[in-house]
């Protein structure tokens, strides 16, 4: 194969990875944006009376159980909406784990069968090189192995997810607490006698 096939291999294979990667990113940013943005919400609007309830709702409790089974902890903490986010996610991992693991077996199986010096061995790839093999078993091991990584880290992060909901379950957003930005001018400095345009941030607890 000419030098120009092997770097439009190369390149097909980079289009490739990028289209794998593009989805399982989006995945992982999506339920990281979806938990940042549920932090604060409180579902127990009467925290002060309910006391024993506050006592019995444990962090710890919460990251067993998303470690036992991803979705539990979630569960527990009543962020149902996040089950199915943490499957799908889960899901689409298999899928991409599955796909690479049978294409990985295919190529490393024809590259052996190139390279065993043996005439009556033959593969099903003849308009690829032994290189080529090569470096499509080597594409696909690497997208086995980068599933892998990011499965673990989506199972790690359903688990520090359901914790850090659980700490905040209880933490009070309500009508007693505001914050407001507006304009204002501050003191003049010395140098132009002016007052100087700014921002005021105002916290008010009631």
């Amino acid at each position: 194969m000419s030098k120009y096939k092997k770097n439009i291999l190369i390149r097909n294979l980079k289009i490739k990875v990028n289209t794998f990667s593009k989805p399982l990113i989006c995945i992982i940013l999506l339920f990281f944006s979806l938990s940042q943005f549920s932090i604060g919400q409180n579902t127990n609007t009467d925290s002060k009376t309910d006391t024993s309830f506050v006592k019995t709702h444990s962090p710890k409790k919460a990251s067993i159980f998303s470690a036992v089974c991803p979705g539990l902890g979630q569960a527990y903490n009543k962020k149902y909406w996040k089950i199915p986010v943490i499957y799908v996610g889960f899901g689409v991992l298999g899928y991409f784990a599955v796909t690479n693991n049978n294409e990985y077996k295919i190529y490393k199986e024809a590259y052996n069968l190139r390279t065993d010096n043996d005439s009556t061995t033959i593969d099903n790839y003849s308009n690829y090189s032994a290189d080529n093999l090569l470096t499509i078993k080597n594409y696909y091991r690497k997208n086995l192995e980068l599933t892998v990584i990011i499965s673990a880290a989506l199972y790690i992060l359903n688990i520090v997810d359901a914790s850090v909901d659980a700490h905040l379950y209880d933490f009070d957003i309500s009508d007693d607490l505001s914050m407001k930005i507006e304009p204002i001018l501050i003191n003049p400095s010395y140098a132009s006698r002016k007052p100087n345009p700014g921002l005021k941030l105002t916290l008010t607890l009631k």
